[in-house]
């Protein structure tokens, strides 16, 4: 999903080399479902991406995304459709959790009751402030449900692609999630106790993780930034502009592969698609990443939990 492109400005975006599939919403809540929760971790980007998980969810193109149970008649008229994702204005209405629709317009949702949550922790930089540790942590279970919890990472502009610090970030909740519940990297027959002031660093101590995570069953997908547009501002053309993204997707999809983290690229999605600030991207756009997630979902053995 990572390759592929466009032929034309806003041309549908086409794959290359796998079938990614567009599903109803009724096999999107099926897909969900298949899970005790999805967690979604980053930032402005990302909440964009829940939005549209929602969209999906709720069957709705208009107001799908945001808060539309507490909108005023100029919210209705300026979230409308595309402007859901106009960060200035209307995407922080957005929805961070599936169990917001179920408590104020739960007759809006085509799954039934209570068998999706999904849900997003905005964590945006490096380093993370205890507050955002802890609210991750709180949603994490200790013991061991009955279906997996998938992960779902974003990060880098609010580091200014710094690779470290991208790697720092992802660490950090890879290590504070499995010190909060062991059963994430540890098959229950050899739990191991961790030093909780230690984060791993050291490649074989990442290579021991992985091989652990070989043996139990905790889906994680790093989704990296989108293209920048033309309406990127000229101070972050260098540090933030297409090339320094190009690198970047590289740089990660390289670097998650040794933490047993999986990757899909969105810059060539991305490249030739419309974004409100040179940044984000419209409806559309993020559509598409919101299948994608659902596709990489879709791929993973839950049976095997």
């Amino acid at each position: 999903m990572s390759s592929g492109g466009r032929i034309g400005f806003n041309a549908p975006y086409m794959p290359r080399g796998c079938d990614m599939r567009w599903f109803t919403s009724e096999e999107v809540c099926e897909i969900l479902s298949r899970f005790d929760k999805v967690m979604i971790m980053g930032d402005s980007m990302m909440r964009h991406v829940i939005g549209s998980i929602n969209v999906l969810l709720r069957k709705d193109l208009g107001y799908g995304a945001v808060t539309d149970w507490n909108f005023s008649e100029q919210e209705r008229k300026d979230c409308f459709c595309n402007f859901q994702f106009n960060v200035k204005a209307c995407s922080v209405q957005g929805i961070f959790r599936t169990a917001d629709v179920v408590k104020n317009d739960p007759s809006s949702l085509s799954c039934p009751a209570n068998s999706v949550d999904v849900m997003i922790e905005m964590m945006i930089r490096f380093p993370i402030p205890g507050e955002e540790l802890q609210r991750l942590k709180d949603n994490i279970p200790e013991k061991k449900p009955d279906k997996p919890i998938a992960f779902v990472f974003g990060h880098g502009l609010w580091n200014d692609l710094d690779l470290q610090a991208t790697l720092d970030w992802v660490d950090t909740i890879l290590d504070n999630a499995a010190m909060k519940a062991p059963w994430l990297v540890e098959p229950a027959s050899s739990a191991v106790k961790r030093d909780s002031s230690e984060r791993a660093k050291s490649e074989s101590k990442r290579q021991t993780l992985k091989s652990e995570n070989q043996r139990v069953l905790w889906p994680r997908l790093f989704m990296t930034p989108n293209a920048a547009g033309k309406a990127k501002p000229d101070e972050w053309l260098v540090s933030q502009g297409n090339k320094a993204l190009m690198t970047f997707e590289e740089s990660v999809k390289e670097q998650a592969a040794r933490r047993g983290v999986e990757h899909v690229g969105t810059w060539n999605m991305s490249i030739q698609s419309n974004k409100f600030d040179g940044v984000h991207l419209d409806l559309k756009g993020n559509m598409i990443k919101a299948m994608m997630i659902v596709n990489w979902l879709n791929m993973i053995e839950v049976e095997a939990f």
